[in-house]
């Protein structure tokens, strides 16, 4: 497929428009083993732009900078940025290009870093052999083009590439660590508040002493575990007496407890009045 713009035979050319999702969009793409010398610009674009250099090398223009650019790299061109681009005179680069959107995907090249300020970026292989390389993503992409969701799935694992193999790694200082323990706790409770809920369990799942678990919840949130649970079940009880017209007992239920006598009793002395006088307002 050859699509002629600009006067230029481009090697492979599609204006795609994949902008379904918020998180990830594409809207062309293509690749063009350029003649040497060949350059491109000054052009400002509405959407970002991806370069991903296959051999060769050239040089991106953006302000007074000038970045050199050369094979297994990218070069990235924000949106509503003035640029320019020329290939090599004696070794002339061939690349892939993407354009591309999305809060998420605009976010995650944000957090590793490039910018028109920085716009340069290695491409390294996925820490995890079972992932796809870049490349192999790209390719995927270039592949299955007429198919959008397919295409949009393999943006998603784009950004996840990118998180992954560029974000910032954990920090695994012992403060990071006993944090880590007290976020595990609060999602544990927030998925299963409606279940029977044993300290055990929690201490099993962070892998530590509940005694010593206990007491890193408590300096990290003022709060007991146990506090912390029936907060949360409360709190939940409180948004669905008032947002549905589910009976009590079903309530009492769906925050785990199996008796309403023993929840709304619970309830009052956390609101101060009754499951019944709280709905209507009392």
């Amino acid at each position: 497929m050859n699509i002629k713009e600009g006067g230029v035979g481009f090697d492979f050319c599609v204006f795609e428009d994949y902008d379904s999702s918020a998180d990830a969009r594409l809207y062309e793409i293509g690749n063009y083993s350029c003649e040497p010398g060949y350059s491109y610009g000054p052009i400002i674009r509405p959407r970002a732009i991806i370069h991903y250099v296959i051999s060769g090398k050239g040089k991106l223009y953006i302000g007074n900078k000038i970045f050199k650019v050369h094979e297994n790299q990218i070069f990235y061109i924000p949106q509503d940025v003035s640029a320019y681009y020329e290939a090599d005179m004696e070794d002339p680069w061939s690349y892939k290009w993407m354009h591309i959107g999305g809060d998420t995907l605009h976010d995650v090249l944000k957090e590793i870093g490039l910018s028109k300020s920085n716009p340069v970026l290695d491409i390294k292989e996925p820490y995890d052999s079972s992932f796809l390389s870049f490349d192999q993503i790209v390719q995927n992409i270039f592949d299955h083009y007429e198919h959008e969701q397919y295409c949009i799935g393999k943006m998603y694992e784009l950004i996840d590439y990118f998180k992954s193999v560029y974000g910032a790694p954990d920090d695994t200082s012992a403060e990071n660590q006993q944090l880590n323990y007290v976020r595990t706790v609060i999602k544990y409770i927030q998925l299963k508040y409606s279940e029977q809920i044993h300290m055990d369990d929690i201490a099993n799942t962070c892998g530590l002493n509940r005694s010593y678990l206990s007491r890193l919840f408590h300096d990290a949130t003022g709060k007991t575990i146990k506090g912390y649970l029936l907060s949360y079940r409360m709190k939940t009880a409180q948004n669905m007496l008032k947002a549905t017209h589910h009976p009590i007992s079903y309530i009492s239920s769906a925050v785990g407890y199996n008796d309403i006598f023993t929840f709304s009793k619970a309830f009052k002395k956390f609101a101060g009045v009754t499951p019944s006088e709280y709905r209507r307002g009392d």
